[in-house]
Parts: C-alpha cells; sequence; structure tokens
C-alpha cells in the first residue's frame, strides 16, 4: 500500500486515467484544472509511488475469436517437489490464460482463461495444463455471460 497523501487534484486524476487513459496531458490538466507540468508532475508521483501500475488498451475478446471465456480451479499435486515454482513457469508461457490467482479453499489455483470455442478448450485442459506434472486436478466452469465488468476501481469523490 502506497503511503503518499493523496489531495482532491490527484484524485481527479485518477478517476479522469480510469475513464480516459489516452488523454494527452494538455486535455488531462484541462480536465482536473491543473497546468500541464503541474499534471505532469503529479502523475510521474503517482507512477513512481505505484498507484499507477500501467497504460493499457481493453481489446474486445469475442470480436478477435475468442468466444469462450471459462475459469478453471487447478489443485496441484504436493508430493512433485517445487510444484508451485513449477506450475507458475508454466502458465507464464500460455497466452490463454489472462489471469492466475493463488486461492485458499478446495483448490489452489483459479484461472481466467480464453478459448476460440469448446473443442480448443477441452484441448487446451487436457493437452495443456493436464499434461504438468504439478497438476493434480482441474475443474473449469464455462461463463455463459458476462454480468458486471468493472475495469475501474471505486475511488473516493
Amino acid at each position: 500500500m502506497s503511503h503518499i497523501e493523496l489531495d482532491s487534484y490527484d484524485w481527479r486524476l485518477l478517476r479522469a486515467l480510469q475513464t480516459n487513459a489516452r488523454l494527452s496531458n494538455v486535455a488531462l490538466s484541462e480536465q482536473v484544472s491543473l497546468s500541464p507540468s503541474q499534471c505532469s508532475r503529479r502523475l510521474q508521483r503517482l507512477e513512481q509511488n505505484n498507484l499507477i501500475e500501467a497504460y493499457f488498451t481493453q481489446l474486445n475478446a469475442s470480436e478477435l475469436g475468442y468466444q469462450i471465456t471459462a475459469f478453471v480451479s487447478v489443485t496441484l499435486d504436493k508430493r512433485t517437489k517445487n510444484s508451485d515454482k513449477e506450475f507458475k513457469q508454466a502458465i507464464e508461457a500460455i497466452p490463454q490464460i489472462l489471469e492466475c490467482y493463488s486461492v485458499s479453499g478446495d483448490s489452489d489455483y483459479w484461472l481466467r482463461v480464453i478459448s476460440e470455442n469448446l473443442p480448443s478448450l477441452s484441448s487446451f485442459l487436457s493437452e495443456s495444463l493436464s499434461s504438468l506434472t504439478c497438476v493434480r486436478d482441474l475443474t473449469s466452469t464455462v461463463v455463459l455471460n458476462r454480468i458486471k465488468h468493472a475495469p475501474s476501481i471505486p475511488l473516493p469523490n
């Protein structure tokens, strides 16, 4: 957690960038009522303090041919030496895995994966994930409809 003090201008900058990260420095400064140089200095400070992690474009997976999203619960074989390390290295190299979380409960990891269709998801699960020697068990859940997706985090007013 960052321990820098944020004022109303910092919060306005963060809010504006969550809405549109493509704003030019001039447009951003006008939107938050700062000079471009003040805006630039504040952005640099926010970035250096890890309040801003990245700027990116979110692509539409289904329009690019990925019709299936699934969540995969993974349980590792704890008898395999270095199973966590092996698993983490393996999934870094698999582009269909968009997110990976270490979790508590019945499984060790949850993955969010995308696939072109159900046969390719099945193939991915059986050939890529199940074939890892460190994996003991997989359970997948296919997403039927996305109800809510919030790319921004709630910020105070």
